[in-house]
């Protein structure tokens, strides 16, 4: 997990955290931070073994940490997040010494991660169903406000 780690040390990425983490200080909904990438990448990885895919860990949590890192230009420019996320991500993967097939299968999952069908590929499913498995929609507070489920109903875990 050595390129993983040197994403987690990438002066963009450290960059893009600190602007997220600034842009939701008062946010009262789920915030766009490590704990929620780990929790996607935990879960996408189990996703993962229990389909046998056979996807590397290593390129599972890439994506994972580097799915929401746009956020922040979708609070100040208003770009769909999935979209500048998958543009941010390109630099640092190629820094990081991901090679282009892989850059390509991480950036096409993380440019579908709000699509619910038609993925490009397993990991593209997977991180999409991993970042709406990890947040805990039950017990949040701020439910009634949350505009991620259209008809008002509380969520249910669909595995």
């Amino acid at each position: 997990m050595d390129r993983f780690n040197k994403i987690l040390l990438h002066h963009n990425f450290k960059e893009y955290l600190r602007r997220i983490a600034t842009l939701e200080e008062t946010r009262v909904f789920c915030k766009h931070e490590m704990t929620h990438f780990l929790d996607v990448a935990r879960i996408c990885y189990i996703l993962n073994l229990e389909n046998k895919a056979n996807l590397d860990k290593e390129i599972i949590y890439a994506c994972s940490i580097l799915h929401d890192i746009g956020r922040w230009k979708e609070y100040q420019e208003g770009i769909d997040h999935a979209i500048a996320s998958k543009g941010l991500a390109l630099d640092i993967l190629k820094d990081c010494g991901f090679d282009q097939r892989e850059i390509k299968l991480i950036c096409d999952a993380i440019g579908h991660h709000r699509t619910e069908s038609n993925h490009p590929s397993n990991l593209s499913e997977f991180i999409y169903r991993a970042d709406k498995l990890s947040r805990p929609c039950n017990s949040c507070n701020s439910i009634d406000k949350c505009n991620r489920f259209e008809n008002g109903e509380i969520p249910t875990i669909n595995y």
